[in-house]
């Protein structure tokens, strides 16, 4: 099984890159994990929608880029299914054991996903109506895709 984690924008500051390492380095005797940074596109102040929808498409051509086409694909959205950590470890393990040995997250810019890259998505899911700068949802992600391995494995992990 290898996970690839696509997203936009590089982490900038140390203390989330430190978090990112150790959760994919606990990962490691579970599962490879990659993380793929794409560009993300300069957001100026006040920008109209038109400007945001152009930002976000020039975003979802590189993400799609880096998208294999037989990977099972799972978009980070606001408007997604919500789920508590077992239910996201079923659905990381269903996704494991269908055929194609490949799970790929996707994370949005600062405004979000384009609707071309959502349409690509084998399921969409949110971790809260809450907003959280792109960089700490990486990290998120990282420790509950950590949590869903133990989860799996019936080893313990804190509640």
């Amino acid at each position: 099984m290898k996970i690839s984690i696509v997203c936009v924008g590089k982490i900038k500051e140390k203390f989330y890159r430190e978090a990112v390492l150790e959760y994919t380095k606990r990962l490691s005797r579970y599962t490879k994990v990659e993380i793929i940074e794409v560009d993300d596109e300069k957001t100026v102040e006040n920008a109209s929608e038109a400007l945001e929808e152009q930002i976000k498409k020039k975003e979802a051509d590189k993400i799609i880029d880096k998208l294999r086409k037989d990977a099972y694909t799972i978009t980070l959205e606001i408007l997604g299914e919500k789920m508590d950590s077992l239910k996201f470890a079923g659905l990381v393990e269903q996704a494991s054991v269908t055929g194609r040995g490949h799970i790929q997250f996707v994370i949005g810019g600062s405004l979000g996903l384009h609707s071309s890259v959502s349409a690509l998505a084998d399921k969409k899911i949110s971790f809260s109506d809450m907003t959280f700068p792109h960089q700490l949802m990486r990290v998120i992600l990282c420790e509950q895709i950590y949590r869903a391995y133990r989860i799996c494995h019936n080893e313990p992990y804190h509640k």
